[in-house]
C-alpha cells in the first residue's frame, strides 16, 4: 500500500495542473494581467521550494551534489532548446517551456517524495502545498497560451493528465528504489530537481510572469515566497 500512497500523493501535487488548465479554458479567460500576477505569486513560491525544501543542506560543499544541481540545469536547458526551437523568449516558447518545466521538476520531486513515504518520514505537507501552488499558475500561464494559439482543450488536458501520470509513476518509482537501496536519502535528485527548477524560473516562468503581469508580479513573487516559506518553517 505504500506504494500506492507515495503515487496517490505525487498525483494530488500534480493535479494542480489540471485545475489551471480548467481556469485557462472558462467561458470567461483569465485576464492575461492576473495570469502573470499569479504567476508571480507561483513562480516565489518555487523560489521557496528550491530554498527551503529541495537544496540539500551543506551541498555546495559535496561535489557530487552540486553536480546532480548543475546537471539539473544542464538538462532543462537542452531539453527546453529541443523543445521550443529557440534561443529568445516569445509567447508560443514561453509557454512550452513551462510545460517542459512543470515536467523536469515534477519529476524529480515526484521521487524524492516517494523516497521520503519509503523512509517512514511524514509527507512534507509545506513541501506539497509549494509545488500544488506553484503548478496552478505553471498550468494555467502555458494553457492560457495554448488556447490563443488554437490549441483544443482535449488537447490541453491531454498535456497535463500525462505529467500527473507521470509523476505518480516517478514516486513510485521513488519508493521501490528505496526499497533496493535503503541507505538512499533523495539528496541527489533534490539537488537535480533545484537545478532544474531554478533554470525554469530565470528563462521562462519569471520573464513570461512579467510580460503578462507587469511590475506587481515583483511584490507577488515577494509575497508567495513568503507564504511558501512559512509553511516550510511550520512543517
Amino acid at each position: 500500500m505504500g506504494v500506492l500512497t507515495a503515487a496517490g500523493w505525487a498525483a494530488l501535487a500534480a493535479f494542480s495542473l489540471v485545475i489551471g488548465a480548467w481556469l485557462a479554458y472558462r467561458p470567461t479567460p483569465v485576464p492575461p494581467a492576473r495570469v502573470g500576477m499569479v504567476m508571480g505569486f507561483g513562480s516565489g513560491a518555487l523560489l521557496a521550494a528550491i530554498a527551503y525544501e529541495l537544496v540539500p543542506t551543506g551541498f555546495h560543499q559535496d561535489v557530487l551534489l552540486f553536480s546532480a544541481f548543475g546537471l539539473g540545469a544542464v538538462v532543462f536547458f537542452l531539453a527546453d532548446a529541443a523543445v521550443t526551437g529557440r534561443r529568445s523568449m516569445g509567447a508560443a516558447s514561453a509557454d512550452r517551456s513551462l510545460v517542459v518545466g512543470a515536467l523536469l521538476d515534477g519529476v524529480p520531486e515526484s521521487l524524492v517524495l516517494g523516497i521520503g513515504v519509503a523512509m517512514g518520514g511524514d509527507v512534507p505537507i509545506a513541501f506539497l502545498v509549494a509545488v500544488f501552488v506553484s503548478n496552478l499558475p505553471e498550468a494555467l500561464g502555458a494553457t492560457a497560451g495554448m488556447r490563443a494559439q488554437g490549441h483544443t482543450k482535449a488537447q490541453s488536458y491531454r498535456v497535463w493528465w500525462i505529467i500527473v501520470a507521470v509523476s505518480a509513476l516517478a514516486a513510485a518509482v521513488g519508493y521501490l528504489l528505496y526499497g533496493l537501496m535503503p541507505r538512499a536519502d533523495g539528496g541527489y535528485v533534490e539537488a537535480f530537481a533545484a537545478g532544474a527548477v531554478l533554470t525554469m524560473l530565470a528563462d521562462s516562468m519569471i520573464p513570461e510572469a512579467y510580460r503578462q503581469g507587469g511590475k506587481a508580479t515583483g511584490l507577488l513573487a515577494v509575497f508567495g515566497f513568503a507564504v511558501a516559506g512559512a509553511l516550510s518553517a511550520l512543517d
